[in-house]
């Protein structure tokens, strides 16, 4: 019966999975906050650390999503997307912190002809072949 299951919409990760090198002593308190219950697990310590770094600095950050001009979150761009910008002569400038998710069906020489620039400060998902179709565009 699995062969039969189709899934109709991707499903998208909602993190990405990132390495840090920790000092032992650093680790050894990062195990003993654990232990003693403050967290869960040494990745709920690092998040929650990482979530209060980012509220210390909050006021910092909005001011430069707007000076920067990016889209917060998810942004997704549909092939339906850029063939309405193609067709209205309109190049897209992707600017993006979060995840920006160029579709699976988009051909690498539909988004070379509509996407002037990208800059993704988080994740792009696309294909291996619109990627390389936007190198050197994508900051």
């Amino acid at each position: 019966m699995s062969k039969r299951v189709r899934e109709l919409r991707p499903h998208s990760p909602e993190s990405e999975k990132i390495t840090i090198n920790l000092g032992y002593v650093d680790l050894g308190q990062v195990d003993l906050l654990v232990r003693e219950g403050f967290y869960s697990n040494r990745t709920d310590f690092i998040r929650t650390a990482i979530r209060n770094q980012i509220d210390r600095h909050d006021e910092a950050l909005r001011k430069s999503l707007a000076r920067n001009q990016l889209d917060l979150g998810l942004r997704r761009y549909s092939r339906a997307d850029l063939e309405t910008a193609r067709a209205a002569g309109e190049m897209l400038h992707i600017q993006v912190l979060g995840m920006a998710v160029i579709a699976e069906d988009v051909p690498a020489d539909l988004a070379r002809a509509t996407i002037a620039s990208v800059q993704v400060l988080g994740a792009l998902q696309a294909s291996p072949e619109v990627k390389a179709a936007l190198a050197d565009r994508t900051r």
